[in-house]
């Protein structure tokens, strides 16, 4: 799948302006100034993931980009995608061992952030190197293309910004907390693991067999639900070509499964509303095979976002209505 890619030419196109230049300069001014009040040392592991609100922004992510590119994730605790998108970006942080720091942001503490950056959907993925704001990605992306963004901004970061991460001190890991009573495993827990492994290697036609066979066995868990709407959504989609998507959905209203298309790329981008919007509205316009058509497909997407979304209770309420 292609992440909503708002990506890594807005660094190029950015690193050719005189903007870019200036910014290297203030960059390299700001670590001058740091090493000579002794700062620039090795910072411990937990440095590297770090949640940010709007009081502390300009200190933990502008000042902080003149050393390091810093990745910026946007979430909610309502947002199903999040929950699996953040951990990703988590566990990439800790592997690339200071060559970038995450900032995490809760969209809801923080609504004047998320005006100011102009988010419209979350998941929302940003990056500030050397003060600049770059778009990476929104929505949830397979793993492969994440590595592959962050691996060009980290480049961009070292060769037009000077940026050369971080010394982590590896010696420096908290402290060892007591161990804590191992609750006994469920009976699919190793299948469910399975699966959540399969999504981070991109796998996702392994990943919706692992959900397919804790369900088989186990036909009301829900996380295996969440999961496997999930990854259908993802093997979807990973394929299309966005363009084509939109236009044809565009020019073909009356076309339900270019509806259902865009529907779906609506929400891995992170547009749940519009998403929602655009079923219900094909299931009112439509009768017979194309009204259960997109009627099937939007309950699917309810699975994605889970039932406890308000988003959710207000879109099955406006689907009754059309259907009754």
């Amino acid at each position: 799948m292609q992440p909503r890619n708002m990506s890594m030419s807005g660094v190029v196109d950015l690193a050719a302006v005189k903007a870019a230049g200036e910014a290297k300069v203030k960059a390299e001014q700001t670590r001058a100034e740091a090493a000579r009040q002794g700062g620039g040392g090795a910072v411990p592991p937990s440095s590297l993931v770090i949640d940010v609100d709007e009081a502390g922004f300009e200190r933990d992510i502008l000042q902080r980009s003149a050393e390091v590119p810093v990745v910026i994730d946007f979430w909610a605790e309502w947002c199903e995608p999040c929950k699996q998108l953040s951990p990703a970006l988590e566990r990439l942080a800790r592997e690339y061992n200071g060559r970038f720091v995450l900032a995490k942001i809760d969209v809801e503490a923080n609504q004047m952030l998320m005006q100011q950056f102009g988010i419209q959907g979350i998941p929302a993925v940003f990056a500030v190197v050397a003060g600049q704001a770059l778009p990476l990605f929104q929505g949830l992306a397979p793993e492969p293309q994440i590595r592959q963004t962050l691996d060009q901004l980290i480049q961009v970061g070292e060769e037009r910004f000077g940026l050369t991460g971080l010394t982590v001190d590896q010696d420096a890991a908290e402290a060892p907390v007591a161990e804590q009573p191992q609750m006994p495993a469920g009976p699919h827990d190793a299948l469910l693991e399975a699966a959540v492994q399969a999504l981070d290697a991109g796998d996702l036609g392994g990943a919706v067999q692992a959900y397919r066979n804790v369900l088989s066995d186990d036909p009301g868990n829900m996380e295996a639900k969440l999961g496997l709407a999930q990854a259908e959504l993802l093997a979807r989609v990973q394929d299309m070509d966005a363009q084509k998507v939109r236009k044809d959905a565009a020019d073909k209203p009356a076309d339900v499964q270019a509806q259902i298309a865009a529907a779906d790329l609506d929400l891995v981008g992170g547009h749940v509303e519009d998403a929602f919007g655009r079923l219900v509205d094909t299931v009112r316009r439509t009768a017979g095979e194309d009204r259960d058509a997109a009627r099937l497909r939007l309950l699917e997407l309810f699975e994605v976002i889970g039932p406890d979304d308000p988003r959710v209770s207000a879109a099955r309420t406006a689907l009754a209505r059309v259907l009754f």
